[in-house]
């Protein structure tokens, strides 16, 4: 499937000098809640953006799936009541942060060299930083969307979203009647194509989720006999067994496409049924690496306990593993893990989450990509499928069409993906403006 065709640049109200200043002054400021899944709660971040959606006059209602561990949905009506609803979503809390281990303290919003840094720089507060400035813009300049927003501030999605998203969907489904469509973290991000071009990956699928916890079960004895049923060993022979496995390459739609549309753009005669799939991808240059992530379903042990003492040999054992699977191949992960597990070893689910895939097609992202085009004339929006998962599997289960779109420019020497969860996570100034011009953009023409 090809990109769509370049559309007419809109000519929406731009975004304005004060919501581009702003955009870097609320960004620091909710880095500064520290926001830590699991160790704080989002609480005092969710009441300070109640407070700012209400200076601009917008209503919002916040919502507690348990006590502080809070939720924020606001509306802002469109210029087309007979359309559906666009949700934009934004998830507050954050992983994390061994303040030893950052050049600056995580939480402080600090201003170095160009960039803002801490924790949630990119994962998200940046994301939410830019619903805010481009909510309040709206609301100061009258300005419509084109259809109606809903805005969602959300909890926990960093631990499963228990506390958020799938909370709201279970109970407050009524926050996101009439909305059709969503866009959320994931995608929207520009990645160095080369030395002047940049690809926009706007996601359009995710890999599913299968945390397991495995449990070997064996014979307790003293250290120093022997032990064919050990369980310590049954469980670590399974591990090694899981972690040293490659799944084999499942080429879904949108990793094609976007594999096709580089290829094109690089000029490169690129054969994706070639036997030697490695070889024809290696043509891509770096992209290929960008991509490896996404060719096939995926098992990391992660977590080991057992024992405790030296010389005792323990009856269990139990270990975490981290699997992921792509669209339509849920089954092959889970009879791949069966087949490598030791007879004493056992599996059960610690979060089990659908895949979700999507079309590239209709009014939405074509927008989005005129959107990047008309801010980035160098920048090429393709499919993409996020190996991780989002709040968006939550609301795929109210019938939405669900995408990663953020919006952010980046520079060409920022190593991006090791900054999620990483030390030192930080985002560019001009990225936070980039992302107030193409959201402003997108809202007037989705």
């Amino acid at each position: 499937m090809s990109t769509p065709a370049p559309a007419p640049v809109p000519a929406p109200v731009p975004a304005s000098e004060e919501a581009e200043r702003e955009v870097v002054e609320l960004c620091a400021e909710l880095i500064r809640f520290d926001t830590s899944n699991p160790t704080s709660d989002e609480r005092a971040c969710a009441d300070r953006v109640v407070e700012l959606l209400a200076a601009a006059g917008l209503d919002s209602e916040l919502v507690e799936s348990a006590p502080g561990r809070a939720n924020v949905v606001a509306r802002i009506p469109g210029a087309d009541p007979a359309r559906g609803a666009l949700l934009v979503h934004g998830h507050l809390d954050v992983v994390p942060a061994d303040p030893a281990e950052w050049r600056v303290p995580p939480f402080s919003g600090e201003i170095r060299d160009g960039y803002l840094w801490g924790r949630g720089a990119i994962d998200m507060k940046d994301t939410v930083a830019v619903m805010l400035a481009t909510a309040r813009h709206f609301a100061r300049t009258g300005t419509r969307p084109a259809r109606e927003i809903v805005l969602a501030f959300l909890a926990d999605e960093e631990a499963g979203g228990r506390f958020g998203a799938h909370w709201l969907v279970e109970h407050r489904p009524d926050l996101f009647a009439g909305v059709t469509e969503a866009i959320g973290e994931g995608g929207g991000f520009s990645y160095a194509l080369d030395d002047s071009r940049r690809l926009y990956p706007i996601e359009n699928a995710q890999r599913g989720m299968a945390w397991m916890e495995l449990t070997a079960d064996g014979r307790a004895g003293h250290g120093s006999s022997p032990n064919d049923e050990n369980a310590v060993t049954d469980l670590a022979e399974t591990l090694t067994r899981i972690g040293r496995h490659t799944f084999p390459v499942r080429l879904i739609e949108p990793v094609r496409a976007l594999l096709a549309e580089t290829a094109r753009l690089q000029v490169v005669d690129l054969d994706l049924d070639a036997e030697d799939l490695d070889a024809e991808l290696a043509k891509l240059g770096h992209v290929a690496d960008f991509m490896q992530v996404v060719l096939r379903n995926s098992a990391n042990p992660t977590m080991f306990t057992a024992g405790y003492q030296t010389n005792v040999i323990p009856g269990r054992a139990t270990a975490r593993v981290d699997g992921r699977f792509l669209p339509g191949h849920e089954q092959e992960l889970l009879d791949t893990i069966d087949a490598l597990l030791l007879p004493s070893v056992s599996r059960r689910w610690v979060n089990h989450d659908i895949a979700m895939e999507t079309s590239f097609d209709g009014p939405l992202v074509e927008a989005m990509c005129a959107a990047v085009r008309a801010e980035d004339p160098d920048g090429h929006p393709v499919p993409y499928c996020n190996p991780g998962g989002t709040d968006a599997k939550a609301f795929t289960k109210l019938g939405i069409r669900c995408f990663g779109f953020k919006g952010l420019k980046l520079p060409h020497d920022l190593d991006y993906g090791r900054l999620f969860h990483g030390v030192d996570e930080r985002v560019p100034l001009e990225g936070l403006r980039f992302g107030v011009r193409v959201m402003t953009r997108l809202w007037q023409d989705c």
